[in-house]
C-alpha cells in the first residue's frame, strides 16, 4: 500500500492568517482520515514558513511565483513528454517529485479565476498546472470564483477548470458563477477555515504577550483592516487610513473599547503583500494611544487570533478570514467587503444584511449600520449560532472528499 501524501498549494502559514488557518485545518482534518499522512507546501514564502512550521509531517518546499510560473511549470511539463528525464527531474526537483508522490493537490487559493483580478490569472493557472501535467488530481478546495464576463478570464476558466477533479464552491453566489459556466465538478461546501480547531493552549499563549484582562469589563469591538481595501478605497480618492481612524474614535468616544487586529501581518517585512500591519500601525498612530485601544501589533498564529477575536462583543471586518474567524465564534459582525465572497458566507448564517460594499461606508453610514448591528446584537448571535452546525459539517465535508481521493489511489 503507498504511504497517503497531500501537496498544498494557494496556503501559507506565514503571512495571511486566513491561509494559515485553511492550510492548518487540512492537517487537522485529514490526519485521522489518513493515518500516517504526510504533507507538503508548495510555499510563497519558504523561509518564513520553515521559521512558523511545528508540523513534523510538513515538509515545505519553494515555490514563490517565478519559480512557480517558470522552473516547476516547465519541469512539470517536461516531465509529462519526457518519460526517460522523469527520474531524473524528480530527484533535482523537490517540488515535483512531491507532487509525483502525492495523491492529491489542495489548490487553497481563496479566490481565483475572478473577473476583475485578471493579474493573478496567471498565478491560477500556473498553481495547478504541474499537478495536471504529472497527472495528479487536483482538488480546489473552497474557495470563490467567478463571475467570468470577462473574455480573457472566461477561456481560461473554460480550458482548466473542468480539468480539475473537484471544485468546493463556498457560498451560493460562486455555485451560480460556477453551474453558469457549465462546470459539474463541483461540490457545495463552505471554508475549509471554519473546521480549523482551537487547541485549549491559546488562553495561556496570548496572556503571555498582552494584558487580557482588557476584556473583562465593558463593550469590545475587533477591528480588522484590510490592506487590499486600502488599495480600492484610495484609488477612488477616498482615504482608507483616516475613516478607519475615526470610526475607531467614534467607538472610543462612544464608551467602548476597540481591539485593533491585523489578521493578515508579516512581522519583519515592510511589503504590504498579505501584510496589514503597516496599514494598522498608521491608523492606531492616526488615532493615538489610549487604554480603551488594544492593537495587536505581532504576527499571531491562526488560532491565537482566532481565539482573541472569540472575546470580542462585536466585530467590523474588511480581511476575509477575519470574518470567518469570527463568525465561527458566534460574533456578531459587520462586514465591509469588495467582492462577492463575502456576502456568501454570510448568507449562509442568516447574516447578508451585515454586509456593505466598500463603496458604501463612509463614516456616516458605516456608524448608522453599526449603531444597527449593536442594537440588533442579540438576534444575531442566536442566528450565528444556530447555523454554526451546518456551516462547520459543510466545511468538514471536504476532508472526507479529499481522503476518499487518496484513499483510492493508495489502495
Amino acid at each position: 500500500m503507498v504511504a497517503p501524501h497531500v501537496t498544498i498549494i494557494g496556503s501559507a502559514l506565514a503571512g495571511n492568517k486566513g491561509a494559515s488557518a485553511m492550510l492548518e485545518s487540512a492537517i487537522q482534518t485529514l490526519e485521522p482520515r489518513l493515518p500516517g499522512v504526510t504533507f507538503t507546501l508548495l510555499s510563497m514564502y519558504p523561509e518564513e514558513d520553515r521559521a512558523q512550521n511545528t508540523y513534523d509531517n510538513l515538509e515545505i518546499v519553494a515555490a514563490k511565483p517565478g519559480q512557480l510560473g517558470v522552473t516547476i511549470n516547465s519541469l512539470a511539463l517536461l516531465y509529462r513528454i519526457l518519460p526517460p528525464l522523469r527520474p531524473l527531474i524528480r530527484k533535482k526537483s523537490r517540488a515535483i517529485g512531491a507532487l509525483v508522490r502525492s495523491q492529491v493537490l489542495l489548490d487553497q487559493g481563496g479566490i481565483t479565476f475572478t473577473d476583475g483580478r485578471e493579474k493573478f490569472l496567471l498565478y491560477n493557472v500556473a498553481s495547478i498546472l504541474p499537478a495536471m501535467f504529472v497527472r495528479t488530481p487536483v482538488f480546489k478546495c473552497a474557495q470563490a470564483i467567478g463571475p467570468f464576463e470577462n473574455p480573457i478570464n472566461r477561456r481560461a476558466a473554460r480550458a482548466f477548470l473542468p480539468k480539475v477533479n473537484t471544485i468546493v464552491t463556498r457560498g451560493a453566489k460562486t455555485q451560480e458563477f460556477a453551474e453558469g459556466l457549465g462546470l459539474k465538478n463541483l461540490y457545495a461546501g463552505a471554508d475549509y477555515a471554519f473546521s480549523l480547531q482551537l487547541d485549549g493552549t491559546e488562553a495561556a499563549a496570548v496572556a503571555k504577550k498582552f494584558d487580557m484582562s482588557f476584556f473583562e469589563s465593558g463593550t469590545v469591538v475587533g477591528v480588522s483592516p484590510s490592506v487590499v481595501l486600502q488599495k480600492k478605497v484610495d484609488a477612488r480618492d477616498g482615504d482608507y487610513v483616516g475613516q478607519t481612524a475615526d470610526f475607531i474614535s467614534h467607538l472610543l468616544e462612544s464608551g467602548r473599547k476597540v481591539a485593533l487586529l491585523p489578521h493578515s501581518a508579516r512581522e519583519d517585512s515592510t511589503k504590504t503583500h498579505n501584510n496589514d500591519l503597516p496599514l494598522c500601525r498608521a491608523i492606531f498612530e492616526r488615532v493615538g494611544a489610549n487604554p480603551n485601544l488594544l492593537f495587536v501589533d505581532t504576527e499571531l498564529p491562526s488560532q491565537q487570533l482566532r481565539y482573541i477575536i472569540g472575546q470580542c462583543d462585536l466585530f467590523v471586518a474588511s480581511r476575509f478570514h477575519a470574518m470567518v474567524s469570527a463568525l465561527a465564534m458566534t460574533v456578531p459582525t459587520l462586514v465591509i467587503g469588495w467582492s462577492h465572497k463575502y456576502q456568501e458566507v454570510l448568507e449562509m448564517f442568516g447574516a447578508e444584511e451585515w454586509a456593505m460594499p466598500h463603496s458604501q461606508a463612509e463614516l456616516a453610514t458605516l456608524i448608522t449600520r453599526f449603531e444597527q448591528l449593536v442594537d440588533a446584537r442579540e438576534d444575531v448571535a442566536a442566528s450565528l449560532k444556530e447555523h454554526l452546525p451546518t456551516v462547520h459539517e459543510r466545511s468538514l465535508a471536504q476532508a472526507d472528499l479529499i481522503a476518499s481521493i487518496v484513499s483510492a489511489r493508495t489502495a
